[in-house]
């Protein structure tokens, strides 16, 4: 038997003011998807912003559903429309914005298992990282250097047969 250690980095910041003007950029639009929230169960908006190799910003937001499996993502939104709308196109970055007027928020969200799945097979067709940068108004931001990182043990082609 042997015990291995999996270790996970991130960068953790203080305000959205920390970040580089590009990375505010992509929370601000990740604060802006938003609006197009419909979370009338949860009450927690999440919204993305997809950055593209070719400049376009794409945005994506939750949308819940009576039936709760039934709903999807704000990151599967925005990397979905993204790659429906660009398919050749590489993602360069990915922000993650969360709020709620009915509930203190106390920290970034990282994405479900369900999102970091389907984020990592983008990440793995593109073969380089996709940072995802995760945010609150108030309670800080986290810098993660690639999906890969938020799912250590993960289910790729590699694991089927041809």
């Amino acid at each position: 038997m042997a015990k291995e250690k999996l270790l996970f980095q991130y960068e953790r910041f203080d305000h959205i003011s920390e970040l580089t003007e590009d990375d505010q950029l992509m929370v601000d639009q990740a604060f802006e998807a938003m609006k197009g929230s419909y979370s009338p169960y949860s009450k927690f908006r999440v919204g993305a912003a997809v950055l593209l190799e070719n400049g376009q910003i794409v945005l994506g937001a939750n949308q819940e559903n009576a039936a709760y499996p039934s709903g999807l993502c704000a990151e599967r939104v925005a990397v979905f429309a993204a790659k429906s709308q660009f398919p050749e196109v590489a993602i360069i970055s990915l922000a993650i914005a969360v709020d709620s007027e009915h509930i203190q928020i106390k920290a970034p969200a990282a994405p479900c298992g369900a999102c970091r799945q389907s984020l990592l097979e983008f990440e793995l067709n593109q073969d380089f990282p996709i940072p995802v940068i995760l945010a609150t108004k108030e309670r800080g931001v986290l810098l993660i250097e690639s999906v890969k990182s938020m799912l250590p043990l993960f289910f790729d082609r590699t694991n089927l047969d041809d």
